[in-house]
């Protein structure tokens, strides 16, 4: 059977996440009717992030097996317009090794994390930013981020109810800039726990309205509890924006 995968773009504000859940609209739903309406087979879609409910994807990736073979352009073409009315698309469609697995053969993901920094609320972006009015030093979030940089316990920084086997993480990078009005945190690592990266973006806003230094962000971290984590940032600022595979994956 040809396995395929997809990079896929959506909106999450009205979805439960991207996994299928029981009660609620997921991601994961509408690309697999999809498929069933364009290639009239049910099928798996394997996702490479279980994003949360609320979070956006610009560079999610998925794959899925067919009984047959389809030009990839085609199978694009057919699976968006079997997408529409939802705020999804497919970008690109191309076959796949049989190997090739989605979440497990990749290498890294990217998120990107948007805080729109005014004193004016967000209308056009409303559901797309965490509107934060206070002024943040985007330049002091930067320096304490780079303590939680490398391999450590992310107790602190993950959700309660963490499937996870272990609070252990490698985080690759953890940036933080100013653009304009906007303040963006950038982070990459092999796999984040749950609500790992709203949980540091966070803390990092205490860090930038000056209630927080880096010494106290790095004291949250070592204290390997989820007590000592600062609020977590609201979902509507998260976007999955890539995810990293081997050469020829």
């Amino acid at each position: 059977m040809p396995r395929y995968r997809i990079t896929i773009e959506y909106d999450g504000t009205s979805f439960v996440g991207w996994q299928t859940q029981i009660g609620g609209d997921a991601v994961q739903d509408h690309i697999e009717r999809a498929i069933k309406g364009a290639a009239g087979e049910t099928v798996d879609v394997k996702g490479a992030g279980r994003t949360d409910s609320g979070v956006h994807a610009t560079g999610q990736v998925a794959h899925f097996d067919l009984s047959k073979t389809w030009d990839p352009f085609r199978l694009r073409e057919a699976l968006n317009f079997h997408l529409k009315p939802a705020p999804v698309a497919v970008i690109k469609a191309e076959e796949a090794a049989d190997e090739f697995d989605a979440r497990f053969s990749a290498t890294a993901r990217h998120y990107l994390y948007r805080v729109l920094n005014r004193r004016a609320p967000a209308v056009l972006e409303r559901d797309r930013v965490w509107w934060v009015p206070a002024e943040l030093d985007a330049e002091a979030m930067h320096h304490a981020a780079q303590c939680l940089v490398g391999h450590h316990d992310f107790t602190t920084f993950r959700a309660v109810g963490c499937q996870a086997n272990s609070p252990m993480r490698t985080l690759d990078t953890l940036d933080v800039a100013r653009y304009g009005q906007e303040v963006h945190i950038t982070a990459s690592a092999r796999s984040f726990l749950h609500n790992q990266v709203r949980s540091l973006v966070g803390s990092l806003k205490l860090v930038g309205r000056g209630k927080w230094s880096a010494r106290d962000l790095r004291q949250a971290l070592e204290a390997c509890d989820r007590k000592a984590c600062g609020p977590v940032a609201p979902s509507a600022g998260l976007y999955l924006v890539k995810v990293d595979y081997p050469d020829g994956a």
